[in-house]
């Protein structure tokens, strides 16, 4: 495996929401990797729209930390979905469940 570049994680642009490292790369996207695969160890950002790879300089105690828990689960594209709604579905509960049932009791009793 062949490596385009070596780029210090300072050189990279981080998206919080994401969790996710991002380089432009020479084809017009970006190299992409995100926070959970650098805690992981991976230091190789590939690029999605060619076979450039680039090789990450850092060291943990530069990154930041991983959420505990997250309302994002991130592809292996590195977007992010959103989870929740059928985490709690799972449950048999939810927020609306819970307010719902509060309404109706609060109704029965006026």
């Amino acid at each position: 495996m062949s490596i385009y570049e070596e780029v210090e994680i300072e050189d990279l642009d981080y998206d919080p929401v994401e969790l996710l490292y991002t380089y432009p790369c020479p084809c017009g996207d970006k190299f992409r990797i995100t926070l959970e695969e650098l805690w992981d160890g991976e230091d190789i950002a590939p690029c999605p729209s060619c076979t450039l790879r680039i090789e990450i300089i850092y060291d943990e105690d530069d990154l930041p930390p991983l959420p505990e828990e997250s309302d994002y689960e991130t592809d292996e594209d590195g977007s992010a979905d959103e989870r929740g709604k059928e985490d709690a579905s799972c449950k048999g509960t939810s927020v609306d469940d819970d307010l719902a049932a509060s309404m109706v009791k609060a109704l029965k009793v006026n």
